[in-house]
């Protein structure tokens, strides 16, 4: 009678198993970008982050596209960091272009054959167009934007443009989906362009990849900043300019500022949508997420979406003719005056670049 009164609890409780599955037997897949044969930033920031779920979790990096640049990314995907165990490679000429629908099959198609615990990616524009296709795909909940990992199924994500944190727990199937910000999980000096320990690289068999995707989709074409310019997801120092340039003449006077400073050019949304300059600049909540040493604000005034997106820069600077402009509140240093005559005087007394 004890043993059945034992069972019959037990049916009726919630069991939590998978949670103690999952740490005691986790194994990554990390979606890999990469351009021109190397691993991005972001990338490897996500291998961090793939390592904080366990101690003994594997982590395996996924890499897709075509051709050279794709075996030099692999190359340098099996030495960005020790705590790469594989490097799974999908070269066809589908991936030749980072198009959302062959990813997301690709993905499938890999968890399927290798039950992952976990898959994550960056929170870029690649990971929030593949990672909930595929999550779709798989029929599991994403948890997305993630800036801390408790444990291997406790998370913690920002919610209301980063004013509040909210802590969130997975439940569900494997595999838990996460995107994270890169900026929150910085890859350590001695673990970046690491050539000791490369992990052994694979070719993904794709004779039983699912291909009812072609023709939901078209690559049509591809725009990238100069090359000269640091990227701004990276970048040391930042200079960001808002709807007081007032126009894209007036928008070069940041561009110079950048040049002599070596640095990355940021903009606001209002900024982009008066088409000062492209949408790949932007910064904020729906823009790139940014957490630089040196962050320079001109004529920002700082709405709660850009703000989201570099709260967490190191040191904050902000110029702006209103004294009441919400940037200052968030600014480590702060000056109340005219853009048009501060940027000209900086460019004029900062030194040339070397």
């Amino acid at each position: 009678m004890a043993t059945r009164a034992l069972l019959n609890a037990l049916s009726k409780r919630p069991l939590h198993f998978s949670t103690t599955l999952i740490s005691r037997s986790a194994s990554t897949l990390v979606l890999a970008e990469h351009e021109n044969g190397s691993i991005k930033a972001q990338t490897v920031s996500a291998v961090v982050a793939a390592k904080s779920l366990s101690e003994d979790n594997s982590v395996s990096l996924l890499l897709a596209g075509s051709g050279q640049s794709l075996k030099d990314a692999a190359k340098h995907a099996a030495s960005c960091h020790p705590s790469v165990s594989q490097v799974l490679v999908a070269d066809s000429d589908k991936f030749k272009y980072p198009i959302a629908e062959p990813w997301a099959k690709l993905v499938q198609m890999i968890q399927q054959s290798g039950e992952y615990s976990h898959i994550v990616s960056a929170s870029s524009s690649f990971g929030k167009n593949v990672l909930p296709r595929a999550a779709a795909l798989l029929d599991v909940s994403p948890i997305t934007d993630v800036i801390e990992i408790s444990s291997s199924s406790q998370f913690v994500r920002p919610i209301y443009a980063g004013n509040a944190l909210c802590t969130v727990r997975y439940t569900g199937a494997n595999p838990c989906m996460l995107t994270i910000r890169s900026t929150s999980f910085p890859i350590p000096p001695s673990s970046a362009d690491s050539k000791c320990n490369e992990a052994p690289i694979s070719e993904v068999d794709l004779s039983t990849l699912d291909e009812d995707y072609l023709g939901k989709s078209r690559y049509v074409g591809h725009t990238s900043q100069d090359a000269e310019r640091p990227d701004l997801g990276s970048a040391r120092v930042v200079v960001t300019g808002g709807r007081g340039l007032k126009s894209a003449e007036n928008f070069k006077m940041v561009e110079k500022l950048a040049e002599k400073l070596g640095a990355a050019v940021g903009a606001t949304r209002a900024a982009v949508d008066a088409g000062f300059v492209p949408n790949d600049l932007q910064v904020g909540q729906t823009g790139k997420i940014v957490a630089p040493e040196l962050y320079l604000a001109f004529g920002v005034s700082g709405a709660i979406q850009h703000i989201a997106g570099m709260r967490d820069s190191k040191v904050i600077v902000a110029v702006n003719r209103d004294a009441d402009a919400p940037i200052f509140q968030v600014a480590d240093y702060g000056l109340v005056g005219d853009l048009f005559e501060v940027i000209p005087e900086l460019i004029e007394k900062i030194p040339e670049k070397k």
